[in-house]
C-alpha cells in the first residue's frame, strides 16, 4: 500500500496529497485517492510535474469512461482533454458544477494547469453537503421532489438542457447535497417564475458561503480531482497573465433523488420556456 501525506485544505472540504506518482498510478493507490475524494470532496497535487497526455486520461480512466466535451476546444489528437486558455476566453468566473446541462453529468473532473500568472487565477470550490445540511429542516423537507432544469445555449444556436432533483443523493455515500448553480440552472418547474426565482437565489448564496469554501493557488503542474456530484467551482478572475489549463472530466450517471412530487406548472413546460430572457 502507497504511504501518501495528506494535508486537509480547510475546515470545508480539500486535501493537499502529496507523495503519490500520478504518472503510474497503481489500482492501491488510486483506491486510496477514491476513498479521500469521497470523504475530502476535492484532492489536490501540488507538487505533480506535468502529466502527459496519456498519463492524464489514464488517471481519469481509473473512474470510469472519459467525457468528449460537446463543444469546448480540445488538445491535439487527444478528444478527451479539454484545453482551457484564458486568451481564448476561458474563464469561468461565476459559480458551477461542470455540464449540469446535460442527462448524465460527469462524476469528477481533472485539472492540470500548465502555464499560470505569477500571482492570482486561484480557484475556489464550495461544498454542497454542507450547503444543504445547513438549510433549515423544513426548506430542506420542501427542496426534495423538486427538480430544476439546467440548460447552456452554444453561440451557435444548439440548446442543450436537462431537468434534475435540487436535491441529489452521492451514489457512494447516500449524503443528500444540493444540486442548483448559478451558472446553468434556469428555474424549478413547479413553481412560479417569482418563487422560483427567489428560492434559486436563496439555494445560489447558501452554496457559495465562504464557510463552505476552500481556495487552492495553482503553480505551473498543479493538479486538481474534484467530485462533481457534491461540489460547485469559481475561477477567480484577477490576474491579467495567460492562465492555461487542461482537463478531462469523467462521464456520469443521471442524478438521482426524490421522486417530483408535483407536476410542472402549465405556464411553462419546456426548457426553452424557462430561459431567464423569456
Amino acid at each position: 500500500m502507497t504511504s501518501i501525506d495528506v494535508r486537509p485544505a480547510s475546515g470545508a472540504l480539500g486535501a493537499e496529497v502529496r507523495g503519490i506518482d500520478l504518472e503510474s498510478l497503481t489500482e492501491d493507490s488510486f483506491a486510496q485517492l477514491h476513498a479521500l475524494l469521497v470523504e475530502n470532496l476535492v484532492l489536490f497535487f501540488p507538487e505533480a510535474e506535468q502529466l502527459s497526455p496519456e498519463a492524464h486520461k489514464a488517471f481519469g480512466r481509473f473512474l470510469g469512461e472519459l467525457e468528449v466535451h460537446p463543444f469546448l476546444p480540445k488538445l491535439d489528437g487527444h478528444d478527451e482533454i479539454v484545453v482551457l486558455d484564458s486568451d481564448q476566453g476561458a474563464k469561468a468566473d461565476v459559480w458551477h458544477t461542470d455540464v449540469t446541462f446535460q442527462a448524465s453529468p460527469p462524476i469528477a473532473s481533472i485539472l492540470q494547469i500548465v502555464q499560470c500568472p505569477p500571482r492570482g487565477g486561484d480557484t475556489m470550490w464550495s461544498n454542497q453537503h454542507l450547503a444543504h445540511e445547513n438549510l433549515s429542516a423544513p426548506l430542506r423537507d420542501f427542496l426534495e421532489g423538486l427538480t430544476a432544469v439546467h440548460a447552456f445555449t452554444h453561440p451557435n444556436g444548439t440548446v442543450f438542457e436537462a431537468e434534475h432533483p435540487v436535491v441529489r443523493a452521492h451514489p457512494v455515500t447516500g449524503r443528500r447535497s444540493l444540486y442548483v448553480n448559478r451558472m446553468f440552472t434556469l428555474r424549478i418547474p413547479q413553481l412560479r417564475r417569482a418563487e422560483s426565482d427567489a428560492l434559486l437565489g436563496h439555494l445560489f448564496s447558501s452554496s457559495e458561503r465562504p464557510e463552505n469554501v476552500c481556495r487552492f493557488g495553482w503553480k505551473p503542474g498543479a493538479i486538481a480531482l474534484w467530485d462533481n456530484r457534491a461540489t460547485q467551482h469559481y475561477a477567480v478572475n484577477d490576474y491579467a497573465e495567460r492562465r492555461v489549463g487542461r482537463r478531462v472530466t469523467v462521464l456520469g450517471d443521471v442524478p438521482k433523488g426524490e421522486e417530483p412530487r408535483w407536476p410542472h406548472l402549465t405556464d411553462a413546460t419546456t426548457a426553452a420556456d424557462f430561459r431567464k430572457d423569456s
